[in-house]
């Protein structure tokens, strides 16, 4: 058994390339499935949210095994972290108290309601956007559709104003920025805190249907929901909401134009479009790695972790990991499905994924529908990049629209 020296202070992690760290995660899953150091950059961050002793599991077997072990990898780390703006929230709940609230919430998620999110909200959105740039020949993806639809999406789910989306966005954006400015991400928080506080008071006096409407008529166990309960979840949906679907609908607009046999099949046959979504979020996870208290002393791969220590879960690392797909550093449409890790696994799951993946396919597809001969445009070098969060800053295209 491996028995690094325990000494309180995790190693320095090494400073990755936010452009592609992937070499560096691979040398670290060659090494071990589990690597005592860290895989996040904690140089912006203040020292009361620094781990004293970080460890990573760096292969997809080692993560996988993390995660469904919520009892030795417990999610209340973020309850020290962005817990302490956000409030209690379902990230950070364990046991019976998030099973509760998970199935509360799940419900407003299920997939009757995604059949009908789909022709009502999502498709109009994304052709609406498209619209603004469909007769001009050029759009940056980024800014004027990827970054844009997920945002229109959360705020009609949750029957928030549209002319409030740069509100809530901006403070969204702020919250989960807490590392680098922590009294900004406390104004944000109690910021948007006041302004979910009138729409759950206004939907007690006049119920809707809406996310926000569920959530204030909800009960668990016979007790309704406390205000403090539904703006915390809120201000997690909001980030949530919006950080992930953003950023992996740009990767696989990104890999798709880097790879242009691949999307040339694609457009050819959709039946693509389904294996590509899931390629592109195995080959370029949008969060590379979620975070868990070790809860007691264990072994996790054969390497001793003690009790007290900060795990990175590195789903970057899990999802290239050669042990289980053949060729990981290649994207890949065509390959053998197998399972990737993006929405985690285990009770923590992420509630969104449905949603999310209709979402990616839908705005997808209305691209195909409006425009073709898609080019992207390389003179500004647009790349993927960051860590944890990745995606491309902006994506500059010619096209011709479809009448």
């Amino acid at each position: 058994m491996n028995n690094p020296v325990r000494d309180g202070t995790a190693p320095a992690a090494t400073t990755l390339d936010t452009r592609d760290p992937y070499p560096f995660f691979a040398a670290r899953r060659h090494e071990n499935g589990v690597y005592h150091g860290t895989v996040m950059d904690y140089s912006r961050t203040s020292a009361e949210f620094r781990p004293r002793d970080s460890w990573s599991a760096m292969s997809y077997a080692a993560a996988n095994a993390a995660l469904r072990d919520n009892r030795t990898f417990s999610s209340d780390f973020y309850d020290s972290t962005i817990g302490v703006f956000m409030g209690p929230t379902i990230l950070a709940m364990v046991g019976g108290r998030h099973r509760a609230h998970r199935n509360l919430v799940t419900a407003a998620f299920k997939p009757q309601s995604l059949q009908i999110w789909e022709p009502d909200i999502v498709r109009p959105i994304c052709h609406a956007l498209i619209d603004e740039f469909a007769g001009r020949g050029s759009a940056d993806l980024v800014r004027e559709f990827t970054f844009e639809f997920p945002t229109r999406v959360i705020a009609r789910l949750l029957g928030l104003p549209e002319q409030d989306l740069p509100f809530f966005r901006e403070h969204a954006v702020q919250i989960i920025s807490y590392a680098g400015n922590p009294q900004r991400a406390f104004e944000a928080s109690t910021a948007l805190r006041d302004y979910f506080q009138g729409h759950i008071d206004r939907r007690r006096n006049h119920p809707t249907e809406d996310i926000i409407g569920d959530l204030v008529t909800a009960e668990i166990d016979g007790e309704k929901l406390t205000d403090k309960a539904i703006y915390s979840f809120l201000r997690l949906l909001l980030p949530a909401g919006l950080e992930t679907t953003y950023r992996s609908s740009g990767n696989l607009l990104y890999l798709l134009l880097t790879h242009p046999e691949q999307f040339r099949a694609l457009q050819q046959d959709r039946r693509l479009v389904g294996p590509a979504i899931e390629e592109g979020l195995r080959y370029e996870t949008p969060l590379t790695l979620v975070q868990r208290t070790v809860t007691e002393d264990t072994e996790l791969e054969g390497v001793a972790i003690p009790r007290g220590a900060v795990l990175d879960i590195c789903l970057g690392s899990a999802n290239r990991d050669e042990q289980r797909w053949e060729r990981p550093e290649e994207f890949d449409i065509f390959r053998t499905r197998l399972p990737h890790i993006s929405f985690t696994a285990g009770a923590h799951t992420c509630l969104g994924l449905h949603l999310a993946r209709m979402e990616t396919r839908v705005a997808l597809e209305c691209l195909l529908d409006r425009v073709t001969d898609i080019t992207l445009q390389t003179d500004g070098d647009p790349h993927i990049a960051g860590q944890p969060f990745r995606s491309p800053n902006r994506l500059p295209v010619t096209f011709e629209a479809i009448a």
